[in-house]
């Protein structure tokens, strides 16, 4: 479990009651069609085109450099943009500055950026303030030294100091690059040595003497800013300094540089969360990240300028956070309200009533604390209200699983439960104005997701990457299947290469919204992407014939039983927490053996200041021992040494529930064995965005699965 997710345990809304299949895009009005093609080339009937030479149209912020290239992994690269004749797909190519100047254009007073001062006010920022931030920041790193190509490396929780930085490297003709707060010195180091960092923005005296530590080792780092509190070590800006240098520059320096910047160029640096190794920093161009941006708001069907709101919370080194936060925001003019830095130690409840957000992005973890909390409450209800309550999630529920099947009209028992009941339940939630729910960076479980439709809110589950500058399938409220990932966006393509005989083979990725490369990373950019532009994701999945996606797991991660069965472990493991919540994270193993065997974690109170697990079972735990008979228990080490039958006996209960939902033999889970400690970041199986990481796991209890077969 990772800080991050240690944070959300412990007190988010605690305040609770051979051939391919490739997918061709889709226009606004019709959905996604199938057409069957080679693995190696594109539909024929996908009319597009190349820009690869400036035109006069395209000069000034928003023109294209000549490119013939598919993928580049040099810093000054271009890559070419290929255009499709219709949709979303065929607009003409933003920069970030002409995506953010184009809002400024159109709805200058529009409130762009609230942030909840000391007095418990919101201070408001337009879209014309916005940029105008921006620019000064601008101004100001190239003053202290900022040359093209080079990054300027952030760290720290959401602000809009954290905005303006990243903003304010792009139009100053550097990179941005997002560092995770969780990083240590040496995670940071290789951030800011990879990337040519010129400058460090740091939130606070914490993430500055990571920096400080590491700072000798980085001969092109010229400046370090810190954005809240005043630094006390020498050398260090605070952000008034850094302010005031900007405002004391002209523009014509950053003009300048606005006049170079070219939308098939790298803007932003997103490094990969390093589960399979060390991370990789992903060059994502201008078009990559405003296209993607404008793929996501047309699918969903939102409209610009209609003061829609949108909560920050989630890290934004992550690209999900990105997307979401600053390119669709500013896509739609919308409003990024900033939550407190204690979000998910108990705080976001509070912002999410106060706000109440009309799209709301979280990822699974957050999605399983808040299931848990209302099933905690669900408990304690009684009588009548229990009924009650039951009656208007299961007519929920049915009603959803209705409109599965087919297009029905919403009952009346549905109406009247959704207005009398559910609209409360959303309302104390605060997202009773959310029109989009998402969940994204990890699989969510399919049980989940059938919770909230019994809530009534469909939760719309994003699959992409950071190789696709955030999404590349979405699912919508009213149009999704449980067991997928939604549909492809328009103007993007889906492929699956070498499919067996349920149709399931690697997913590949193609369009606008495909990365140039990995930076200085030529053999893994080559490896990653093909010859036409096809971006290997690694995952396998399939494509219904309603042009639904469903990944089924990754091919690294599949495992391989001895009679030569592929195992996805991902979905078994999350259909053991589902049955068993006790269980905090859940480990499948058996490749190359004759049978499946499960590592299970169960859940235990966390330091809230380091994310790691600590000796003392969560409450939930101890109320579960005590639901069993097992008395006095209170810690993990006092569990493993008495080793309770009562405990293993409905452990077992639960995986014999999960096995009557294997579809063969092969898939079942033959035995078992509990963890001494829950998985974290700091002990090192999980990575930044809450990813097992699984050769760590294999390597560190090796001996326990080794008794496993023996």
């Amino acid at each position: 479990m990772t800080d991050y997710d240690s944070q959300v345990d412990n007190g988010f809304v605690t305040d609770f009651a051979s051939d391919a299949t490739t997918l061709d895009e889709s226009t606004p009005e019709t959905p996604a069609t199938i057409n069957q093609v080679s693995p190696t080339t594109e539909s024929n009937n996908v009319n597009t085109k190349a820009h690869t030479k400036p035109t006069e149209s395209s000069k000034g912020l928003n023109q294209i450099q000549d490119s013939d290239l598919i993928y580049t992994s040099e810093p000054q690269g271009a890559t070419r943009i290929v255009l499709n004749e219709t949709g979303v797909g065929a607009q003409p190519p933003l920069s970030v500055p002409g995506l953010l100047g184009r809002a400024v254009a159109n709805y200058p007073d529009h409130v762009a950026i609230c942030q909840k001062k000391e007095d418990g006010e919101w201070k408001k920022i337009t879209y014309k303030e916005y940029e105008a931030n921006v620019r000064t920041v601008a101004k100001a790193f190239l003053k202290l030294g900022l040359e093209r190509y080079h990054s300027v490396c952030i760290i720290g929780f959401n602000s809009p100091e954290w905005f303006y930085s990243d903003l304010g490297a792009i139009y100053a003709g550097g990179f941005a690059a997002g560092m995770y707060t969780t990083n240590s010195p040496e995670a940071c180091l290789h951030c800011l040595v990879s990337s040519d960092a010129n400058i460090c923005v740091v939130e606070d005296a914490k993430q500055l003497e990571k920096i400080l530590q590491i700072k000798s080792q980085c001969p092109k780092l010229k400046a370090i800013i810190q954005y809240e509190g005043k630094p006390d070590k020498p050398g260090v800006l605070s952000w008034l300094e850094l302010v005031g240098l900007g405002n004391s520059q002209s523009d014509d320096a950053l003009n300048s540089v606005l006049e170079t910047i070219a939308t098939n160029e790298c803007c932003t640096l997103v490094y990969t969360s390093g589960t399979e190794g060390a991370s990789k920093p992903v060059m994502l161009s201008h078009d990559n990240v405003t296209f993607n941006a404008a793929a996501i708001v047309e699918y969903i069907k939102l409209s610009a300028g209609n003061d829609l709101s949108v909560i920050s919370f989630l890290p934004l080194s992550h690209i999900a956070a990105q997307v979401v936060d600053i390119y669709s925001v500013i896509t739609l003019a919308a409003t990024v309200w900033f939550a407190d830095k204690d979000a998910l130690k108990g705080s976001l409840i509070k912002t999410l009533t106060e706000v109440r957000p009309h799209v709301f992005l979280a990822v699974p973890r957050v999605w399983e604390k808040v299931h848990e909390k209302l099933m905690a409450v669900g408990k304690q209800t009684t009588g009548l209200k229990r009924w009650i309550a039951n009656y208007a999630k299961s007519t929920s529920l049915q009603h959803y699983m209705a409109t599965l099947e087919k297009n029905v009209s919403e009952p009346y028992t549905y109406r009247f439960v959704r207005w009398l009941i559910l609209s409360k339940v959303k309302q104390a939630m605060g997202l009773d104005r959310c029109m989009v729910a998402l969940s994204g960076a990890a699989p969510i479980s399919v049980d989940l997701k059938r919770y909230f439709l019994s809530l009534d809110i469909p939760i719309c589950e994003v699959f992409g990457m950071s190789e696709c500058a955030g999404a590349h399938t979405l699912s919508k409220p009213d149009d999704f299947k449980l067991e997928g990932v939604g549909r492809t966006m328009p103007g993007t393509f889906t492929k699956i290469v070498d499919p067996d005989e349920d149709g399931n083979g690697e997913i590949c990725l193609k369009g606008r919204h495909v990365f140039m490369g990995y930076l200085r990373l030529q053999d893994k950019t080559e490896s990653t992407i093909d010859k036409e532009g096809w971006l290997h994701s690694g995952d396998v999945g399939k494509v219904d014939p309603n042009g639904f996606v469903q990944i089924t797991g990754r091919i690294k991660e599949l495992l391989i039983t001895a009679g030569g069965e592929n195992v996805a472990p991902v979905p078994i493991e999350h259909l053991v927490q589902f049955e068993i919540p006790v269980v905090s994270n859940a480990f499948l193993v058996g490749d190359k053996k004759k049978f499946l065997s499960l590592l299970i974690s169960l859940r235990t109170k966390m330091n809230i200041n380091t994310g790691e697990p600590l000796d003392e079972l969560e409450t939930d735990t101890k109320d579960w021992l005590k639901s069993l008979g097992v008395e006095g228990i209170e810690t993990l080490r006092e569990l493993l040494e008495k080793k309770p039958e009562a405990v293993y006996k409905a452990l077992q209960v639960g995986i014999d529930r999960v096995n009557t939902k294997s579809i063969s033999n092969a898939q079942k889970i033959q035995k078992f064995e509990i963890l001494p400690a829950d998985f974290s970041l700091p002990s090192g199986e999980l990575g930044p965005t809450m990813k097992v990481k699984r050769p760590v796991v294999v390597k560190k209890y090796q001996s326990l699965i080794d008794k496993f077969y023996d």
